[in-house]
């Protein structure tokens, strides 16, 4: 397995989150998704085309907003490999980092929100963003990468712009994210089991 969960021998579906070497203002994060597998090598990393046959750029991120919102995508993603009798995984400091299809849809609807957010509502994105189930973030992904997917061309638009406000303005309750999470049985519920 490499990365958050992807096996290319299962799939070459995948999702590749490219942090860069610096931490500057300028530096970007970006999240693509790629339907086929390139082994890649110190010389040669896996390219990150903007729009290419197999495989399409979906967002470009600020290092600051990134460096926000890693600890807890970290942290919901190792649950969840957890729980399907996975090995967990981190992120690097620079680098590429392959990303299973269904977690990396999940990660698009969590960077999406919070691409063009005040950063002082982040903590608000990630708690809506805890409180959905898979599902309601894969349905999200393909509602939204369908109408405004491109990394460039979708940003701030249509369901990009839905779901900035939808995970910014909307605070779920704790006890929502905890019963959500005592569903992979690793918090314990309020009579103790």
């Amino acid at each position: 397995m490499l990365g958050f969960g992807f096996q290319p021998e299962l799939s070459e579906h995948y999702f590749l989150l490219t942090l860069p070497r610096s931490k500057g203002d300028g530096a970007e994060v970006t999240l693509s998704e790629h339907f086929e597998w390139f082994e890649p090598s110190d010389e040669v990393p896996i390219p990150v085309p903007l729009n290419a046959t197999n495989a399409h750029l979906r967002v470009i991120l600020r290092r600051a907003v990134w460096d926000l919102i890693a600890e807890d995508v970290k942290a919901e993603f190792n649950r969840r490999l957890r729980s399907y009798g996975q090995k967990t995984a981190k992120w690097l400091q620079a680098g590429q980092v392959p990303i299973d299809r269904t977690l990396g849809k999940e990660l698009c609807v969590l960077a999406w929100a919070v691409e063009e957010c005040d950063p002082a509502l982040i903590p608000i994105a990630i708690r809506n963003w805890l409180g959905l189930v898979p599902e309601e973030r894969w349905w999200l992904y393909t509602m939204t990468n369908a109408a405004t997917g491109h990394a460039i061309n979708g940003r701030g638009k249509g369901w990009r712009k839905a779901l900035r406000y939808a995970l910014t303005e909307n605070p779920v309750s704790e006890g929502l994210i905890q019963r959500r999470l005592a569903e992979f049985e690793l918090v314990p519920t309020e009579n103790g089991s």
